[in-house]
């Protein structure tokens, strides 16, 4: 069963490559931060599968903290996002 784990970890990785070019070629920053959210997604993943194939639970700890900053930098985004647009219109 570890070896569908590390398997789907490695298609996760490749999925990773994909849009680490999706992110250079992002024409805007909004792009270019879904693919950080991406990242942090899919890392979180990448890191489960690992502790579930055998990496033990310090994986699965790092993961969450992985996935909380994934968030946090979402959250902070959108309200600077929000707040420039909110400039500009006054």
């Amino acid at each position: 069963m570890s070896s569908i784990y590390v398997t789907v970890a490695l298609f996760l990785l490749a999925n990773l490559v994909v849009a680490l070019v999706a992110a250079a070629r992002g024409p805007t920053s909004a792009d270019r931060m879904l693919m950080a959210l991406l990242f942090g997604t899919t890392g979180t993943a990448v890191l489960v599968l690992l502790a579930a194939a055998g990496g033990g639970g310090a994986l699965v700890d790092v993961a969450l903290v992985i996935a909380l900053l994934a968030a946090i930098g979402g959250i902070a985004f959108a309200r600077r996002a929000w707040h420039t647009r909110e400039t500009h219109h006054d």
